[in-house]
């Protein structure tokens, strides 16, 4: 199989050009794509047209890696579960603008369909885009807002979250099921060069999030979190959003909530999505009951991982030792993996995530789709080349081999999960409810 390049026009209406095969990129370069490692364009995915970029594919006839001439190239946005292989292959035309922050993983056309480079990492159904009812939502924001009128957390996560953004999480909340997010904290004490939520007036992107601008009471994350708790089906509550600074900084506050929380019920389970910068507060946030930690990371290499994340008086060191203690805990531990092909799998990094997982009794690895401009985020880390790669999909797979009960995902498990309920059936399950 071998799939076409695709092209956009002006008006964004898509094209095949039957000239050209369509190839990957890893890293710097183009590369061309095992027929396996393409699979259909799943629902809820969707094509970018990238302007002033043209696409780059092999020659049908000749085998040669050409340009496409034809409108711009195209990328395509997977959706949650599955994770890119490779990122699309373009060449930048004069004043091609920097891309906003979603991920570009390469597409193409074959017999009626197109078609991306990802595969599917997770059972889990929780984000498909058919699960969601929109009646459902809206009924749910009237019902919660209405039983919590003076609650702020759930005034933003109907106002901003769930109607503005369309943010999944929220929307899962106010349908009655599964994670529910809990904002906590406007600052950050990283400067994270693709940070979602703030970005400086004089950066060339824009973030595409509002960050949460106040400081929620232990209160009232107890009022809406604990009814969640005690009647969703999976039921989780997930510290740190995509639409806060780093929870960490108000962890004082999160420890009060979850000993309030744990004194009227102990069903589920409390995580906490983190840059795990701050060790001594992961302590006590165990101590008080926190199940599991989700920590953020581009790269498990310092030097990598600091020049992203740009951190403001913690190390990469602190982030290790984070997962070391909640592992010490017995809670479960995962890295929130931002996957960039060409990177993420090199020798190195892959070295210095073997070392990762021995050290920390690592439980899990959430494969996500690094949301950035490939070439700015090169520029901006200083990288000059990228020597060859395995594959991503090769890293997976050397990676079980030597830690086979290392789990694979891309969001929190529950606790029925944690305990070792990694059936097949848990999807449907979960559909079920």
């Amino acid at each position: 199989m071998r799939p076409f390049v695709l092209y956009s026009d002006a008006e964004g209406q898509v094209f095949e050009d039957k000239s050209l095969y369509a190839i990957g990129r890893s890293g710097y370069y183009s590369t061309e794509v095992a027929p396996q490692d393409w699979i259909p364009l799943p629902d809820g995915g969707n094509l970018y047209t990238l302007t002033h970029r043209r696409a780059v594919g092999v020659d049908v006839l000749t085998g040669e890696m050409r340009m496409c001439t034809k409108g711009w190239a195209v990328a395509a946005f997977v959706p949650p579960a599955h994770t890119g292989l490779y990122l699309a292959a373009w060449v930048n035309q004069p004043d091609a603008p920097t891309l906003p922050l979603f991920c570009y993983t390469a597409a193409g056309w074959y017999e009626g369909e197109f078609y991306v480079t990802a595969v599917r990492v997770e059972d889990d159904i929780r984000q498909e885009r058919a699960g969601f009812d929109n009646e459902m939502v809206e009924n749910g924001i009237r019902h919660r807002t209405d039983a919590f009128p003076l609650n702020r957390i759930v005034k933003h996560l109907a106002e901003n979250c769930a109607s503005r953004y369309e943010c999944p999480a929220a929307r899962n909340y106010f349908m009655g099921r599964w994670e529910c997010p809990v904002p906590t904290s406007p600052a950050c004490n990283s400067n994270c060069i693709g940070c979602i939520s703030f970005q400086p007036d004089d950066e060339t992107i824009i973030s595409s999030h509002d960050r949460l601008d106040f400081k929620p009471t232990a209160g009232e994350i107890v009022e809406y979190t604990v009814p969640h708790l005690e009647s969703a089906p999976y039921p989780i509550v997930s510290f740190g959003q995509g639409c806060e600074g780093e929870p960490l900084l108000m962890w004082e506050t999160i420890q009060e909530a979850i000993l309030q929380i744990r004194k009227f019920t102990s069903r589920g389970s409390i995580n906490i999505n983190t840059n795990a910068s701050k060790p001594d507060a992961v302590r006590h946030l165990c101590q008080a009951g926190l199940n599991s930690i989700r920590a953020s990371m581009n790269s498990v290499q310092k030097k990598l991982y600091e020049a992203y994340y740009l951190p403001n008086n913690y190390q990469f060191e602190d982030v290790v030792e984070s997962l070391r203690i909640v592992n010490s805990f017995g809670g479960w531990t995962s890295i929130n993996y931002f996957v960039f092909p060409g990177m993420t799998d090199s020798e190195e990094e892959f070295q210095a995530l073997r070392k990762l997982i021995r050290e920390t009794g690592l439980n899990m690895i959430q494969w996500r789709n690094f949301n950035i401009d490939p070439d700015w985020y090169l520029e901006r880390l200083q990288v000059d080349d990228t020597p060859p790669s395995m594959g991503i999909g090769m890293m997976m797979h050397r990676l079980r081999e030597e830690f086979p009960d290392l789990k694979y995902g891309y969001y929190n498990p529950p606790i029925e999960r944690i305990k070792g309920n990694y059936s097949m059936d848990f999807a449907h399950e979960q559909h079920a409810q």
